[in-house]
């Protein structure tokens, strides 16, 4: 059966350390498996705009011995000029894996439903599974290794009902992290979504819970995490937004909260004076080129993965 990654909770536990194991490999040795030799082809196709998820696909792909094909989702038109089986059953058949930067998971899934090849994640309205493989792998880089992941604190701070909150739930659950997602009200994560990282954590010995309060949300934080509060397809309501969201921005006093040597994350881009102070993205906590530079890590071990499992 071919397997996707559509959603963080794709990967169980075990193959979740697995797909971190081989990022790390790939961080050493960057061409040091070579599964799409030949070169094999993967299509890239991207609906909204980009710039580290086609660039390190793009890298990936071709250091892994193989040749990216970039798909320009506004002259595609997937399910406006061709239906989404249609346009599956086309690239299926010419490339080994499809990587799709979209709007609605619903697209990504009626993909999945007929792709003889694997479908990847590289972001939906709903999740962002290979940015948070990457956020591991960082947190790993800099904190002791895969083996001190469990138990990690990480506080995600702003707005918590994004793809980003949803996945670092999911994805942390399922590494063994205390995950906490914090945001003012109407900016929180779906019940179900924490339901679901509840269930994983119960059988990884994470947890995960839900604060308004940013500074209880930071307090002995190990990680501490935001990301940009107007997404694309909010900016009409971006005044709006940063006036709701403002308490919320990670401040070099609100990160004195968190442990003395919390690293700070981001998933960029960034800006500065809203979402999180210039100090603190600049300062000595940040991360976040580590960070940006795993995403080509964990977009092979992905790959490498998913390949092998046919």
């Amino acid at each position: 059966m071919t397997r996707h990654l559509l959603r963080d909770d794709d990967l169980t536990p075990a193959e979740q350390h697995e797909v971190l194991e081989l990022a790390l490999a790939f961080r050493e040795d960057r061409t040091f498996r070579t599964p799409l030799a030949g070169p094999q082809g993967v299509a890239l196709i991207f609906d909204k705009p980009t710039l580290r998820t086609q660039l390190s696909f793009a890298t990936g792909v071709a250091e892994m011995g193989g040749f990216p094909t970039v798909v320009d989702g506004r002259l595609a038109q997937i399910g406006v000029r061709e239906s989404v089986a249609d346009v599956t059953r086309v690239l299926d058949r010419q490339v080994s894996a499809i990587v799709w930067r979209t709007f609605g998971q619903d697209r990504l899934e009626e993909m999945a439903a007929v792709s003889r090849v694997p479908v990847v994640n590289a972001l939906t309205d709903d999740y962002h599974p290979c940015q948070l493989l990457a956020d591991l792998v960082t947190i790993a880089q800099h904190r002791g290794g895969l083996g001190h992941l469990p138990g990690q604190r990480l506080a995600y701070v702003g707005d918590a009902a994004n793809n980003m909150a949803a996945s670092y739930l999911l994805a942390g659950a399922t590494a063994g992290l205390h995950v906490v997602v914090c945001g003012p009200d109407g900016y929180l994560p779906t019940d179900d979504v924490v339901a679901r990282a509840s269930a994983i954590a119960a059988t990884t010995g994470g947890s995960v819970a839900v604060e308004t309060d940013p500074r209880a949300a930071v307090a002995a934080a190990d990680v501490v995490v935001t990301d940009t509060w107007v997404s694309m397809g909010d900016e009409e309501s971006a005044a709006q937004r940063v006036a709701d969201l403002l308490p919320y921005q990670v401040t070099d006093e609100l990160l004195a909260s968190a442990r003395e040597d919390a690293i700070f994350l981001h998933c960029l881009p960034a800006y500065r004076g809203k979402e999180v102070a210039a100090g603190v993205i600049d300062g000595p906590r940040s991360v976040v080129w580590d960070e940006a530079e795993n995403r080509l890590h964990a977009q092979k071990a992905v790959l490498t993965f998913l390949l092998e499992q046919r």
